[in-house]
């Protein structure tokens, strides 16, 4: 007897496809040129079932980079703080440097300015949580010893972040390793790190 796949499975198999087809559709064709209609047919699925989980293009391409950037970029406790951040750092980097990845957000980044909608959902579903995600890192190193209890964590992430957004927003060259290491070194030396 042949059983069918259940719904769930075969829904987790539709979002993947569908996810997958537009960031294929981003690399290939350039976010402005993608659809939603190019990426149903891409994926196999309806308009109708991109609709019922998606508002936008702008949704479904930022889930698909949300769920790589938080792969690509986990927040480690190695005991050293520097090499985490490092680490940590070069993996956003290495991300936004190459497609579909890069050309998909900076795709998003654009669309926001004039979709409130897709620029709440960047907030809520990849900043936000990535900002608390890194907070409580150094929070943890904090509690290590590794920087002063004084030190204005969200500000340290800002300052950490805004060097990669700002190269990335612009399309100026990637930071390389030695750069992002020069960065963490900057950030960790003007919170008092190590004095």
């Amino acid at each position: 007897m042949i059983t069918s796949p259940s719904s769930l499975r075969r829904s987790e198999r539709s979002r993947r496809a569908t996810l997958d087809a537009a960031l294929e559709l981003c690399t290939e064709k350039g976010y402005g040129r993608v659809t939603v209609e190019a990426i149903a047919a891409r994926a196999g699925v309806s308009k109708k079932t991109i609709y019922r989980w998606w508002p936008s293009k702008g949704a479904v391409l930022l889930e698909a980079f949300t769920e790589a950037l938080v792969g690509a970029t986990p927040f480690v406790d190695t005991g050293d703080i520097a090499a985490d951040l490092r680490t940590h750092i070069n993996g956003a980097v290495r991300l936004m440097s190459t497609a579909p990845y890069g050309p998909a957000y900076a795709g998003i980044l654009s669309e926001m300015h004039h979709d409130d909608d897709l620029a709440a959902a960047v907030r809520d579903q990849l900043v936000g949580p990535r900002v608390e995600g890194a907070v409580a890192r150094l929070r943890g190193a904090q509690e290590q010893g590794q920087i002063p209890e004084t030190a204005d964590l969200p500000l340290a992430v800002e300052m950490l972040y805004g060097p990669v957004y700002y190269r990335h927003v612009l399309r100026k060259p990637a930071q390389d390793e030695a750069t992002v290491a020069s960065l963490v070194a900057h950030v960790l030396r003007s919170l008092g790190a190590g004095e």
